[in-house]
């Protein structure tokens, strides 16, 4: 039985060897070379993504917000291969500039980070830079950016979309908008802390006990309580205040003024009717008061009964007061709002 097996086994071991393709064995070898090549691309590609990762973390454990140059963002923000998202504010910080704003928004930009950093839900998804104007011009110009600050956020694919550009304008640059923003970008929450400060709570406690002491002072002579033109001029101030502008600047944090960085020049009125600056609100109440004060003279010219003449020069003051300063509130108006005068079209 096992002599006339052998041949057998043999035949079908030759049978096997002639049903192989004779070209095949290069093309195994191309195929094997192939993916041994691939192999060491995607390698040497996470390779290459841990140590970008591993130096952000680095920067990150020593500063909340790392600066970069030119050659830094190519690297870590526009050069794949990324699985984080970049947070960067664009600013002009050096003294030179004069960029008020840009202090004040990297104040902000600084909460924002600091809240990230020490929070238990920091990880290596979410890195906060910045790129000053004078340490990374080269990328002012290829990102045709020219103005700061901006806000941008690099997703960790693709290219960054119209809203990765954060609305500063009308928007404002307040932590916790920033955070919404991030929030709506990133998926990833950020919770606001900010460093106790306790200006507000000395000046009430110093209004409070100014207030008291002059009670104190008067209290066998409270009739100035009941005065008519005291609670006139407080009420005037709170209408000036709240038409100007004031509870939307608290609410949005806007800017103070906005300067131009290639040129220099500073605005002070918002070109939009749908934001404002800080300085704006503050020109808008002192017309406001200017109006208001001539129309208080006009009614004292022309209800008083006193001399003649002073009461012309009174009516003469408040007349040029209201004319000149309703003027200009009626030129940031239209500066504003483009299409004013306004015209209507009846048709039957």
């Amino acid at each position: 039985m096992g002599a006339k097996g052998a041949p057998s086994r043999r035949r079908q071991t030759g049978r096997r060897l002639r049903y192989l393709p004779t070209g095949s064995f290069p093309f195994l070898l191309l195929l094997l070379l192939l993916c041994i090549q691939l192999g060491g691309g995607q390698k040497k590609k996470e390779n290459l993504l841990a140590e970008k990762v591993e130096q952000l973390m680095e920067w990150s454990s020593r500063r909340s917000i790392f600066r970069m140059n030119g050659d830094k963002f190519r690297k870590f923000i526009k050069a794949p291969p990324r699985n984080y998202s970049m947070i960067v504010m664009f600013t002009a910080l050096q003294p030179q500039r004069q960029c008020s704003v840009c202090r004040q928004a990297n104040e902000e930009y600084q909460i924002l980070a600091n809240s990230w950093r020490y929070s238990s839900a920091f990880c290596n998804k979410l890195f906060f830079s910045m790129v000053d104007y004078d340490e990374g011009t080269d990328v002012f110009q290829q990102l045709n950016m020219n103005s700061a600050p901006t806000f941008m956020h690099f997703p960790p694919k693709g290219r960054p979309k119209r809203a990765d550009t954060f609305d500063l304008q009308r928007i404002g640059f307040a932590a916790e908008q920033l955070a919404k923003w991030i929030a709506d970008r990133t998926d990833v929450h950020i919770r606001v802390f900010r460093p106790p400060n306790y200006s507000g709570t000395i000046a009430l406690a110093l209004l409070i006990s100014l207030v008291g002491g002059l009670l104190y002072l008067r209290r066998n002579n409270l009739e100035f309580i009941y005065n008519k033109t005291g609670w006139a001029m407080v009420s005037l101030c709170i209408v000036f205040a709240m038409t100007s502008g004031q509870m939307w600047n608290h609410i949005r944090g806007p800017p103070y003024a906005h300067k131009n960085p290639h040129n220099g020049q500073v605005s002070y009125i918002h070109g939009s009717s749908q934001a404002q600056f800080v300085a704006e609100s503050h020109i808008i109440l002192v017309l406001n008061a200017a109006i208001t004060m001539g129309m208080v003279l006009l009614n004292e010219a022309a209800t008083s009964k006193g001399d003649v003449g002073k009461r012309r020069i009174i009516c003469l003051v408040g007349l040029g007061l209201v004319v000149f300063f309703f003027s200009f509130l009626l030129s940031i108006f239209r500066s504003k709002y483009h299409g004013y005068p306004y015209s209507f079209s009846l048709e039957e």
